[in-house]
């Protein structure tokens, strides 16, 4: 499954106009963690449907980057109805994700 990529110009209208939790892996192609997250996040995705998941390359999202201060990556991006609910960094299991997601 690949994840809708988010960018600078449908950012803001997809946190708010989803509804319910969404959850963006803010990541970089050169990153091995990030690297190592995504498939995690893919397979969550497939089967999990509490939440919506999208990614964000944050090297083509300079404004984003600064404005959620992210500031190493891998970094997640928590939100329900368009207001952040909480970021973590660094890489997860499912099983630590599902309960990022569910706390």
């Amino acid at each position: 499954m690949n994840l809708t990529e988010l960018n600078e110009n449908n950012f803001e209208e997809t946190i708010n106009n989803t509804k319910g939790k969404l959850l963006i892996d803010c990541y970089a192609t050169w990153c091995g963690p990030c690297k190592r997250l995504s498939p995690i996040i893919e397979n969550l995705a497939s089967k999990y449907d509490k939440c919506t998941f999208y990614k964000l390359d944050v090297d083509n999202a300079e404004s984003i980057s600064d404005e959620y201060n992210i500031m190493s990556i891998p970094t997640l991006l928590l939100f329900e109805n368009g207001k952040l609910l909480k970021k973590d960094v660094g890489l997860k299991n499912e099983e630590e994700l599902i309960s990022f997601i569910e706390s």
